[in-house]
């Protein structure tokens, strides 16, 4: 599939430490393959070859993990200002990718696999797509979705149990134009006064007003966030799961050690 993927690895995961007090979140190992290897690894199996990652705390870190391996290809773009600006930085700075076709962005602490992400793009019919899962229970951390006819209405970590439909697991899937209307919108965002303090969803939910956002659906697809060390335990196992599928072993076996 032609598809452009962008990571968003810039921040530190200053909640995971002292485990990142000198390696970034992303790199954090998982049974051989760091985070963003499993993330990358994943991508390339689901047919996505075109990749840009975004660092920024001990950026070099992540340059030298993926010299010599499967990965050298991958595009690195660098973010300075990610201590003193939010994930919206990242996204203008990888703006580029999102012009000219269809593109996802993945957050740097999102672990999914082949089968979620060829089911989010599979699912994603409006030029902007929250991938988005069910769930029984939602608790205060996570990106919570309003639906309505199938568009998303609205996002917040702050909706109310009445208004929850589901759980943004930190993708999203651009279709047609929908990547250049967004990275236009973000470019207006982070412009503002204040802009570069927000979350790239802030560009999300102002497209959402305009019925310019709908959900690609990937509940029973299982995926892991990793941001405290509460979900560490969740992040192996998910891991774990997948060691014995054939992408992982390939990527396993031919990742710099």
């Amino acid at each position: 599939m032609t598809m452009h993927a962008i990571i968003l690895s810039a921040g530190q995961g200053s909640r995971l430490a002292p485990l990142t007090a000198e390696t970034p979140k992303c790199l954090i190992d998982f049974h051989g393959l760091s985070l963003l290897e499993w993330q990358l690894a994943a991508l390339a199996e689901a047919g996505v070859g075109t990749i840009t990652v975004v660092t920024g705390f001990q950026a070099e870190k992540v340059r030298e993990r993926l010299a010599g391996g499967p990965f050298e290809s991958v595009a690195l773009v660098n973010n300075p200002f990610y201590r003193i600006a939010d994930n919206i930085s990242s996204v203008w700075l990888a703006r580029a990718a999102l012009v000219g076709g269809d593109a996802l962005i993945l957050n740097g602490d999102t672990l999914v696999g082949p089968a979620l992400i060829v089911r989010a793009i599979d699912k994603a019919q409006a030029p902007v797509n929250v991938t988005t899962a069910v769930k029984s229970a939602y608790d205060a951390d996570d990106m919570k979705v309003t639906l309505a006819r199938g568009l998303v209405t609205a996002v917040s970590k702050k909706l109310p149990p009445g208004e929850t439909d589901a759980e943004s697991i930190g993708m999203l899937v651009f279709k047609g134009g929908g990547g250049a209307r967004f990275a236009a919108t973000v470019d207006a965002a982070i412009s503002r006064e204040g802009g570069t303090g927000n979350y790239y969803l802030a560009a999300v939910a102002e497209l959402a007003l305009l019925g310019l956002v709908g959900a690609a659906d990937v509940t029973g697809h299982p995926s892991a966030e990793v941001d405290f060390p509460e979900d560490l335990p969740g992040a192996t196992a998910l891991t774990l799961s997948w060691l014995d599928e054939d992408w992982a072993q390939a990527a396993r076996r031919s990742s710099r050690k």
